[in-house]
């Protein structure tokens, strides 16, 4: 006697699950031979990867560096000043006690 416990859609599931994962093995499979194969052009792939990273660093590096700068400049030329002008700050008149 044959009792089905799972659904076809399990089954559509782990079908799609396995041909995934097979597809995936067979890829690291080739790239691994291609490693294998050409290995200078792999350490030059690598190489430029991080000379670009490296650059995309710094960049950011020092964008942050002059921003910091522009904000202390405007802090410095704000605290000369002890108001905004056309700043109002708006309170409610009812004394409120936080408990």
């Amino acid at each position: 006697m044959f009792f089905k416990f799972y659904s076809n859609a399990v089954s559509q599931a782990s079908r799609t699950v396995a041909a995934t994962a097979f597809i995936i093995g067979m890829m690291l499979i080739g790239f691994g031979m291609l490693i294998w194969a050409l290995p200078e052009l792999f350490a030059f792939l690598a190489a430029m990867l991080f000379f670009i990273a490296g650059i995309s660093c710094a960049g950011f590096a020092i964008r942050m560096f002059i921003a910091a700068k522009t904000i202390e400049k405007a802090g410095k030329a704000n605290d000369q000043q002890p108001f905004r002008d056309n700043v109002r700050i708006h309170h409610d008149p009812i004394d409120r006690q936080d408990f």
